[in-house]
């Protein structure tokens, strides 16, 4: 398992990140700690977390995750050292967090604190602001006309980025945090953080983690550019589009435990007829090639220039397993041609 620089920091994290939102609703802490060790002894050296989880979020499994992490480093203290700790404060909207006010500087003091004691931390490496407090086109509202931007109050949204930068570098100073990023953002509001970090001598972001697979594919070409060329690190979220990619909803299979079987907090927006059409042409590319669904869309992502480490998440052993061994899946010309042309054909298929 190759390990790269985390955008502009001095951290190197694994090329592959376990993702951990699973854990306290559909994962138990045995499994959950069963799910660290292996990844560990995979190579896997980062781990993202986020105050809200477990997801589909609820009240009473807030903070869960976090818990259950801080319960293994509790065990292996040892390990610390060797794992690199991606964590996320909620943002605005969220009722029984918080009030469900957006993020602000106190907030980033509060959730922090609150997010250390419960990893059994003394730092977090990576500290990220979970989605931002102006409404971003995420989560199915990439559509034309969805996001009304010229109701951003520019100077508002400044000031608050100021506020926050600052919250973060004295979280910074104080040694509880090495790095900060973002998360379900754009190109804008990347560039906002880099400038006012840059003309206020405060922390820069150093990676952005937004959704990226085979069905969602906006990230590409604009924000990745923008990553790029100012050593930002791109860490793709739900390579497998919430389990869709692995086929087990083909043919209107809704397995129980999974994703698409409960209540999700912005509804199934990803069921839609295209998705399953596309789903469709991807397997037969899959199958063509003798791989699984699930690897083929995890090796197109893992091998996608831009990106820094995939966040990968599982229910079982058996998936991490599968998850991680596509990594070493290397696709050819030909495949990559094939899978180019069910892009072609369905582009946004939600």
């Amino acid at each position: 398992m190759n390990t790269v620089k985390l955008g502009s920091s001095e951290i190197f994290v694994s090329e592959v990140c376990l993702g951990s939102m699973t854990w306290g609703k559909q994962n138990s802490q045995q499994e959950a700690s069963e799910q660290i060790e292996y990844a560990l002894g995979r190579g896997v050296n980062f781990i993202d977390t986020a105050e809200m989880y477990a997801v589909p979020p609820g009240p009473e499994t807030y903070g869960l995750t976090e818990q259950y992490i801080g319960n293994w480093l509790e065990k292996n203290k040892s390990k610390r050292q060797d794992i690199i700790l991606a964590s996320k404060i909620v943002g605005g909207g969220v009722s029984w967090i918080r009030n469900g006010d957006k993020i602000t500087g106190a907030a980033v003091t509060k959730a922090l604190e609150d997010s250390l004691t419960r990893l059994q931390t003394d730092y977090i490496d990576l500290y990220q602001l979970h989605w931002p407090n102006r409404t971003s086109p995420h989560f199915a509202k990439h559509w034309p006309q969805m996001v009304k931007f010229n109701d951003v109050n520019i100077e508002r949204e400044q000031e608050e980025q100021l506020e926050i930068l600052s919250a973060l570098d004295d979280a910074m100073k104080a040694g509880k945090i090495r790095s900060c990023g973002l998360s379900n953002d754009t190109p804008w509001g990347l560039k906002e953080y880099l400038n006012l970090a840059k003309e206020h001598s405060l922390p820069k972001m150093v990676s952005v983690q937004n959704e990226f697979n085979l069905l969602h594919l906006k990230d590409s070409p604009y924000l990745m550019e923008s990553c790029i060329l100012d050593d930002v690190a791109y860490l793709p979220w739900s390579p497998m589009a919430a389990g869709a990619l692995s086929g087990k909803y083909r043919n209107g299979l809704r397995p129980d435990n999974s994703r698409w079987s409960m209540q999700q907090r912005h509804g199934n927006f990803r069921d839609t007829l295209a998705v399953h059409q596309a789903i469709e042409a991807y397997h037969d590319v899959a199958k063509k090639h003798d791989v699984s669904l699930a690897q083929l869309s995890l090796a197109w992502v893992y091998q996608f220039k831009g990106v820094t480490s995939t966040i990968i998440g599982a229910t079982s052993l058996s998936q991490l397993k599968e998850n991680i061994d596509a990594y070493d899946l290397k696709l050819d010309e030909n495949i990559l041609m094939e899978i180019d042309e069910v892009i072609r054909s369905y582009p946004v298929p939600f």
